[in-house]
C-alpha cells in the first residue's frame, strides 16, 4: 500500500529513490556530463593552442657562435623569445643538416665574421609556428645588435599544405573515425564475438586509412604522400582508437565514451604537436603528447611525408603499445563487453542433432 493512501507524503528520499527509476535520471547526468565535456574541450584546446609560447627550442650552432657577438646573438634572441634556446653546436653544416632530418633540432644558425653576421636555416617542416616564430625574431634581434641575419627555409612544407595543419588533419580523422566506428559495432553489431568485433575493427581501418589518403592526396592534391606507409599508419591508428574505445567499453561499459574522449580528443589530440609545434606547447602537455595514439600517429606521418629515409620507431612502439594493451584488456575481459551471443549448444551436441533429425 502506498504511502498516499495511508495521507502520508513520501520523503526526500523515497522522492530520490523514485526518481533513480525514471528515463529523466539518465538523461539528467548526460545533461551534466555533455556540459562538463563541452567545457573541457573548449579549454583544452584553447590552453594548448590559442597563444602558444616556447619553451624550449632546440637549435644547431656552426661558426663563431664562440666569439662575443655569437653570444650576444644568442643571448639577445633568448631573451627577445622569452624562452630558452637550446644550443647543440657542430662542426660543419651538414651535420647540422643531418641534425634537422634527424628531427634533433628545428634551426641551425651559422654565425660568421666573428659573430657580425649569421645565417639562419630554419625547417618549416619541422614545424612551422617555430619556424615562423625563429624567422620573424631573429633578424629583429640580429638588427639591435647590428648582426646581418639571412633567413632561408631549408626544408619548406609542401605547397598545398602551406600552414603545416594537413597531417594533423587526416590524423584527427583517423582518431575520431576509428573510435566512432567502434562505437557503431557495438551498437549495430552487437551480436559480433571478440574475435569477430577485433576482425571487423581492422577491416574498416585499413579501408578508412586508404580513404582518407586517397582523399588527401588523390582527390585533392593536398599532401604528397608515400601513399603505402601513410596508409598504414593511418590504419593503424583507426584500428588503436577503435580498440581504446572497445577497451574502456570491457571496463565501464555504456560510459566507455567519457575516458575515450578525455584520453583521444580532450588531451590527446591537443598535445600531439599537429597543430601547434611541441616547444610552442605548454610543457606537461609537450611530454604527455608524445605517448598517446595521437601524438605517436602524428610523429610518425610527419616523418613519413617530409624526413623519408628517417623513420623513427617510437611512434611506432608507442601505437604497438596501446594497440597491445586495448587488445589485452578487451579479450582476457571480454566476457564483460556488451554484446556477443552465445554459442548453439545443438550444434555441439551430437544427441541433440540425433532428436532434431528424427523429429524431422
Amino acid at each position: 500500500m502506498s504511502h498516499e493512501a495511508h495521507g502520508r507524503p513520501p520523503t526526500l528520499g523515497q522522492r530520490w529513490s523514485a526518481f533513480r527509476q525514471t528515463p529523466f535520471w539518465p538523461a539528467t547526468v548526460l545533461v551534466l556530463i555533455l556540459a562538463a565535456a563541452a567545457g573541457f574541450f573548449a579549454g583544452s584546446y584553447t590552453y594548448s593552442m590559442a597563444d602558444p609560447t616556447p619553451r624550449l627550442i632546440p637549435t644547431a650552432v656552426v661558426g663563431s657562435y664562440e666569439e662575443a657577438g655569437g653570444r650576444a646573438f644568442l643571448h639577445g634572441l633568448e631573451q627577445a623569445l622569452d624562452t630558452s634556446v637550446k644550443v647543440h653546436p657542430y662542426e660543419t653544416r651538414a651535420a647540422a643538416r643531418e641534425a634537422i632530418e634527424q628531427q634533433e633540432v628545428f634551426a641551425v644558425f651559422e654565425l660568421r665574421d666573428d659573430g657580425r653576421s649569421a645565417v639562419l636555416d630554419v625547417s618549416g617542416a619541422s614545424g612551422a609556428s617555430v619556424a615562423e616564430l625563429l624567422a620573424r625574431t631573429a633578424p629583429a634581434v640580429g638588427k639591435k645588435l647590428g648582426v646581418d641575419v639571412a633567413v632561408r627555409d631549408v626544408n619548406p612544407l609542401q605547397e598545398g599544405d602551406p600552414r603545416g595543419l594537413a597531417i594533423f588533419y587526416i590524423s584527427l580523422a583517423a582518431v575520431i573515425i576509428g573510435f566512432v566506428g567502434a562505437i557503431q559495432l557495438s551498437v549495430h553489431a552487437r551480436t559480433l564475438t571478440p574475435f569477430e568485433r577485433i576482425l571487423f575493427t581492422v577491416s574498416y581501418a585499413l579501408l578508412g586509412g586508404f580513404v582518407i589518403a586517397a582523399t588527401v592526396d588523390w582527390l585533392l592534391g593536398a599532401l604528397d604522400l608515400p601513399f603505402v606507409e601513410s596508409w598504414l599508419i593511418l590504419a593503424l591508428t583507426m584500428f588503436v582508437s577503435g580498440m581504446v574505445f572497445s577497451m574502456f567499453n570491457t571496463l565501464f561499459g555504456r560510459w566507455a565514451m567519457l575516458p575515450t574522449w578525455g584520453l583521444m580528443v580532450i588531451i590527446g589530440n591537443p598535445s600531439s604537436g599537429g597543430a601547434v609545434s611541441w616547444p610552442l606547447l605548454p610543457s606537461p602537455l609537450g611530454e604527455i603528447g608524445r605517448w598517446l595514439p595521437p601524438g605517436a600517429s602524428v610523429n610518425a606521418q610527419h616523418t613519413a611525408v617530409y624526413f623519408q629515409g628517417h623513420q623513427h620507431a617510437f611512434p611506432f612502439l608507442v601505437l604497438g603499445g596501446w594497440a597491445l594493451l586495448s587488445c589485452t584488456i578487451f579479450w582476457f575481459w571480454r566476457h564483460r563487453h556488451p554484446g556477443g551471443r552465445e554459442k548453439n549448444p545443438a550444434a555441439d551436441d551430437p544427441d541433440a542433432q540425433d532428436q532434431v533429425g528424427k523429429a524431422r
